[in-house]
């Protein structure tokens, strides 16, 4: 997919990685374009699905969910019926920041994100073991966060 951008479309990706507060007149000034065919490109990079969407990354500590904790899920059972239920459960839950679907000893892994160690084992027992039978649960708490990126880097990749 990457291969069908070109370089302008690479550039104006970066930038709004870094800054999606950047106006189509900023990030012209910086590629040497015009504001209407930036905005044209970057109109159409949403409507491609490149771009999904533009948030604010805050500060975890500062929103009272100090506790970040990286949960390892293995499933007792592995239907069809089971796994949506546990994926459409953990969609729900705002503890939840990210779960993927595994391959290997555990079935899921879920970023989780809360203010302490009381809130995290309430959420654990009250809400994660209540969805589908579980076979194990593994926690690893973050001790030091040494780096946290969402940009994916494009430029050169091409």
């Amino acid at each position: 997919m990457l291969s069908k951008l070109d370089q302008t479309d690479l550039q104006i990706l970066q930038l709004l990685q870094q800054n999606a507060r950047l106006t189509n007149k900023e990030i012209g000034e910086r590629l040497n374009k015009t504001a209407t065919p930036i905005y044209e490109r970057i109109k159409r990079l949403q409507e491609q699905g490149y771009i999904k969407g533009y948030v604010a990354v805050l500060d975890h500590k500062k929103v009272d969910r100090g506790l970040m904790a990286f949960t390892h899920i293995q499933l007792k059972d592995h239907s069809n019926e089971a796994l949506c239920i546990f994926v459409e459960q953990m969609a729900r839950f705002d503890e939840v920041l990210e779960c993927y679907q595994m391959s290997g000893e555990y079935d899921f892994i879920l970023r989780v994100a809360v203010k302490d160690l009381d809130t995290y084992h309430d959420f654990l027992v009250n809400k994660v073991f209540k969805v589908v039978p579980l076979g194990s649960v593994q926690t690893t708490f973050v001790l030091k966060e040494t780096k946290r990126e969402t940009a994916f880097p494009l430029i050169g990749t091409k």
